[in-house]
């Protein structure tokens, strides 16, 4: 037979559910509000920081060189660099942004101590969207994020997938390109082997014009002149200097000599051999503008050809291979420094 429950079982259990019961009526711990608030005051606190430690011109916290002004306004290089050559342009004395006192790359000095307070600030890596230490965020982005954009193993014969690093083993065991037939691809290979054919030709071509017997290099610098119009113009020019048994200059302009480069947003500059020397007989020659030992010029070699004679004694105008925000940069600086290479043909 079974036994009815004591008085005591029953009490027991009596006790045990109004516990329950209590325990379910209770309020929740307050830590999790705690922690939110927590984090809300921490990105509150890095808001405020941006906003005191951003760039006074674009506004935004630069990833590279910060400079400030002699009142303590902070400017970001490429910022700083478009100031500079805005001035340049204008020919007008460059002025901070904020305070309108007198700035130059000798008067301005870069803030180490905002360097590195931006650099501990945390930002969103754009491929898993966690966040960071921006000092940190470009080694994880390029090397320890799952989530980076990875390309096949077999782009080289026409795979065109990319996706996240974690998916990449399993692209590659399911990817129908090695299967294909060679016919498949031939058409691939033979686009990608014309390119780099390309690119070894100009190295090739290159190699050889070193190799020939009159080759001359000059350092040369392109300094700001003014015209003498209504509206003075922005031009460059070298002076002389003798090569290859000839005198030679090297004329430069801004945005092809537009009317008010200063209003546009991009910058260009070209710039054109001239033979200051007279010559009887025709003059060939190939010439290539390099970055030269003083100088932190950011470009590629391109060779052009050009025949000098009496009556043709210029270069068009050739625009040198460099993006905008290398333009102003050079537009800044008091001179531009550079190495000209000519390469003269036998008879």
């Amino acid at each position: 037979m079974v036994e009815p429950p004591t008085q005591s079982d029953s009490s027991l259990e009596c006790l045990g559910t109004i516990a329950e019961e209590d325990s379910a009526c209770q309020p929740q711990t307050k830590k999790p509000k705690l922690d939110e608030e927590k984090g809300e005051k921490s990105k509150e606190l890095e808001n405020r920081l941006g906003g005191i430690l951003c760039c006074t011109v674009c506004l935004d916290l630069p990833w590279a060189a910060i400079f400030q002004c002699s009142n303590g306004h902070l400017m970001c290089a490429a910022c700083m660099s478009h100031v500079l050559a805005d001035a340049r342009l204008k020919d007008e004395t460059a002025t901070c942004p904020n305070c309108r006192c007198e700035i130059s790359r000798s008067l301005c000095c870069r803030n180490l101590a905002v360097e590195k307070a931006i650099a501990e600030l945390p930002d969103i890596c754009r491929y898993c969207q966690l966040r960071f230490p921006r000092a940190s965020l470009n080694a994880h982005e390029r090397e320890q994020c799952s989530y980076r954009l990875a390309e096949c193993h077999f782009e080289r014969i026409g795979c065109q997938w990319k996706g996240p690093i974690m998916q990449q083993r399993a692209h590659e065991a399911n990817c129908c390109f090695p299967q294909k037939m060679g016919e498949e691809i031939l058409e691939w290979i033979k686009d990608r082997e014309t390119e780099e054919e390309n690119q070894r030709k100009v190295l090739n071509h290159l190699v050889d014009l070193l190799s020939l017997e009159k080759v001359t290099f000059s350092d040369l610098q392109l300094k700001p002149y003014r015209t003498d119009d209504f509206i003075p113009r922005l031009f460059y020019e070298t002076s002389r200097f003798q090569s290859l048994g000839f005198q030679w200059l090297i004329r430069g302009r801004v945005n092809d000599n537009a009317k008010q480069p200063s209003l546009q947003s991009t910058r260009t500059l070209s710039y054109q051999l001239v033979l200051k020397s007279k010559t009887a007989a025709p003059v060939r020659v190939y010439y290539t503008l390099l970055k030269g030992p003083f100088s932190d010029l950011i470009t590629r070699p391109v060779v052009y050809e050009h025949c000098f004679e009496s009556e043709n004694a210029e270069t068009p105008f050739r625009v040198l291979p460099v993006d905008s925000g290398e333009c102003n940069r050079l537009l800044a600086d008091r001179t531009i420094n550079f190495r000209l290479i000519l390469f003269q043909l036998p008879d």
